[in-house]
């Protein structure tokens, strides 16, 4: 019976949970990949109407698990929720604002006598799919740079720099897989773009994306080398699972990756997923790239959340204040919310099982030119 689990059992396993969201909104972002595209590879209206169409029927997914995300770390690491949430309000805050700009882009574009035009929401889609994107990447790397807060004995968080973390942008190490995130979801977003749309005499349009998914790999590979030096080299936060006590550790990421081999492997298998996915799309010129590169951000997801809280780590360090860092032990709910917590997550089967089914009716036909302009597809081009 799950109520017979022990704590730590129950801890880590929530853990994995929340991780798995986390690496399934990292795919989906291939929303916020497509929408920084738009000018890139829409050179006429029909164009941008078939990308916003195309991406435009998934923005709620990404929306929705990125929500689910902070739901999962709220029920199951309150502690991690307030110290974040209320202390480094101004990052969060500004991610959701480019998460709000977005629904009301989606909406509005097209809307007759909006006062922005076409143009002002499709500033608004960049913003959300670079900066909002680049924040959550940034807000992700202080997982292992660490943040600048400290606890008091009550647990009431104190915030040691005016940006409320914002400051996290400072650090290379942050910027970097901000940056990553970035590119890879522009990877994404072509990738999912050759497979959703149908470019029946629309040749050029294929071949700006099949090119896109290439360049912006490219881009991203200086940002990627980045994180992954930095992570086997840099020091990191660890914890004496005896005591508590938390110090620094030379090479901890690294150590953490070798003591855990199966998450060595998620990392390596995910990363060669992805270069499969672009090499596909690229030279080969087929069009079923983003499913091989989707799996393989969601298991380097996976490996990233993994190597930042397991193996006696903690997965929001304080750089301010060793001892106020956060463990998925010290920062969980109680024995009886976890439980309850897993009784209801054996809904998420279903649930996802629901999403796939709803996803296979609306990609069943591709997207075509006639269907976003009214008439034949051969009249536009």
């Amino acid at each position: 019976m799950i109520g017979s689990l022990d704590q730590t059992v129950l801890q880590e396993l929530w853990w994995i949970l929340a991780s798995t969201v986390g690496s399934l909104f990292l795919f989906l972002t291939f929303v916020q990949g497509g929408q920084t595209l738009l000018w890139q590879l829409g050179r006429n209206e029909t164009e941008k109407s078939l990308i916003i169409n195309s991406i435009g029927r998934k923005w709620e997914l990404t929306f929705t698990t990125l929500v689910l995300f902070g739901g999962a770390l709220f029920a199951a690491f309150p502690k991690f929720y307030a110290t974040s949430f209320g202390g480094a309000y101004w990052v969060w805050m500004a991610i959701l604002f480019t998460f709000i700009v977005q629904a009301v882009s989606f909406e509005y574009r097209k809307k007759p006598g909006n006062i922005l035009g076409s143009l002002g929401y499709e500033v608004f889609l960049f913003i959300n799919g670079s900066i909002g994107i680049l924040l959550i990447g940034t807000a992700v790397g202080t997982f292992f740079t660490g943040s600048n807060f400290v606890l008091n004995e009550y647990n009431l968080v104190s915030w040691t720099t005016p940006f409320r973390g914002l400051e996290a942008a400072q650090n290379i190490f942050n910027i970097s897989l901000g940056l990553f995130l970035v590119f890879n979801s522009r990877v994404l977003g072509a990738l999912y773009l050759l497979n959703n749309i149908d470019f029946s005499d629309m040749e050029a349009f294929r071949q700006r994306t099949r090119d896109a998914v290439f360049s912006n790999f490219l881009a991203a590979l200086p940002f990627l080398l980045v994180v992954v030096v930095g992570l086997l080299t840099m020091k990191g936060f660890n914890f004496d699972p005896a005591t508590g006590q938390v110090d620094m550790v030379a090479f901890k990421y690294l150590k953490n990756l070798l003591a855990m081999p199966p998450v060595l492997v998620l990392l390596l298998a995910g990363l060669a997923l992805v270069i499969f996915g672009v090499i596909s799309a690229k030279f080969k010129e087929q069009d079923k790239g983003i499913w091989f590169a989707g799996l393989g951000t969601v298991l380097v997801g996976l490996s990233v959340f993994f190597t930042a809280g397991f193996n006696h780590t903690p997965f929001y360090p304080s750089r301010a204040d060793l001892q106020s860092s956060l463990t998925i032990y010290n920062a969980s709910s109680s024995h009886y919310t976890l439980t309850i917590m897993t009784y209801v997550a054996f809904l998420i089967p279903l649930v996802l099982a629901y999403v796939a089914y709803v996803w296979s009716l609306m990609d069943k036909k591709r997207l075509e030119a006639a269907e976003v302009t009214g008439i034949e597809a051969d009249e536009n081009y």
